[in-house]
């Protein structure tokens, strides 16, 4: 069993806060601060241009890919790391796309985070041909996929409701009618158990800086089945993709399997501070972090709809059938949540009217989550949300 009281001790946690936004940003490793420091100073400050070859910087992408690619069920060898999210999205789509050219459509649904939807609208635009992005409703995918769709790409996740699609079940309906799939792993990603070789999925992509706890603006990570790693197209063709970036070609060579998905030169001190990041994860069981999210989840909606009748759950009941977060409404969700921040109990907010509490048993025990939930209680049954500062929109909710 995990002995979640060792891995809290292993995080930094503000006295006072009761963090419930590790959906979001995941809370900050003890080790990063000293890992980043030494990269720093030691790496960079002594080594100079020479830490390329003599610490690892060049092969930090495919080494901590390796160390992703664990948590997600993928075998070593194809994940890599570097830039955004956005950016993988992007390469992911467009070379699921170039492998299957005699289909049209891309099919999402309104769940899906926006940003992967705005990729989408680009590439569409951009290749013209006559593709096109169809866009449902979450319960009505698997009736939406037929022989017209290319590629079917899908956050797993629900960014909102937590609501969780059923990647096996979805990936094989796609494969069945032709289709290849790209799954946006941003909110599954060190919640709970992935398997991207079981479920068969085509490409994967995701963050690092939720619950992998990667720190703010950390490195994305992009996977490619092994079946097409040789063939995918790199539409973003960078120089670090490329077969000998340091032969300095005029013309661009993919590298080979996973290395062609790297763009751009790597971050290393974000990936740094990511290493000392996964080093938590060594010797946890995933199967104890879904266990102890989702009891703390079902306590939480519990006791939030006996004490807060005027919050709604958004949420799916079903604990089986959403990630590691739990959603409420409220038309003054915004206010409410700016009152709880106040207070120390920090979540978060998406409009229109969406208050989202993430589950992170890493850090965040029953002790903790009932104490959050007493000011909760207190916010809302007292209106104690109802202030003029607290209806002040700020630059990021």
């Amino acid at each position: 069993m995990t002995d979640f009281s060792r891995t809290r001790a292993l995080f930094h946690i503000p006295d006072g806060v009761v963090y419930l936004d590790g959906n979001s940003l995941g809370a900050l490793p003890l080790a990063a601060k000293a890992r980043v420091a030494a990269m720093i100073e030691a790496e960079w400050g002594e080594q100079l241009i020479r830490g390329w070859n003599n610490a690892g910087w060049m092969t930090q992408p495919r080494r901590v890919g390796d160390r992703v690619a664990r948590l997600i069920g993928a075998p070593p060898g194809t994940v890599v790391m570097g830039d955004t999210l956005s950016i993988k999205v992007y390469q992911a789509l467009a070379a699921a796309i170039a492998l299957n050219p005699g289909r049209r459509v891309v099919l999402s649904d309104s769940g899906n985070f926006p940003t992967d939807l705005y990729m989408a609208q680009s590439i569409v635009a951009t290749l013209g041909r006559g593709l096109e992005l169809k866009v449902c409703d979450p319960e009505a995918v698997q009736d939406a996929i037929d022989e017209s769709v290319a590629v079917l790409m899908l956050t797993e996740v629900d960014y909102r409701t937590g609501r969780l699609h059923d990647m096996t079940r979805l990936t094989r309906t796609a494969h069945a009618a032709g289709a290849l799939t790209v799954w946006d792993l941003a909110h599954s990603a060190g919640a709970f158990q992935v398997d991207v070789s079981a479920a068969d999925a085509d490409f994967a992509v995701g963050c690092t800086y939720k619950y992998l706890n990667g720190g703010p603006g950390a490195p994305a990570f992009i996977y490619v089945a092994p079946g097409h790693a040789e063939v995918a197209r790199p539409v973003l063709s960078g120089w670090m993709g490329h077969a000998a970036p340091f032969a300095f070609d005029l013309d661009y060579r993919a590298g080979a399997g996973i290395e062609r998905m790297r763009v751009g030169t790597p971050p290393v001190i974000a990936l740094a501070a990511l290493e000392a990041a996964l080093d938590v994860w060594d010797g946890i069981s995933l199967h104890d972090v879904r266990a102890a999210s989702i009891a703390l989840s079902e306590l939480f909606i519990r006791e939030v709809e006996r004490r807060c009748p005027d919050l709604v759950l958004a949420s799916p009941r079903d604990p089986a059938a959403r990630g590691s977060q739990v959603s409420f409404r409220h038309k003054d969700g915004y206010a409410i949540m700016r009152a709880l921040i106040a207070r120390g109990v920090i979540g978060d907010f998406r409009a229109p009217d969406m208050l989202r509490f993430g589950f992170t048993p890493l850090y965040l025990g029953d002790a903790d989550l009932r104490r959050g939930l007493d000011i909760i209680a207190d916010v809302v049954i007292n209106r104690r949300w109802d202030r003029p500062e607290y209806r002040t929109r700020e630059l990021v909710t």
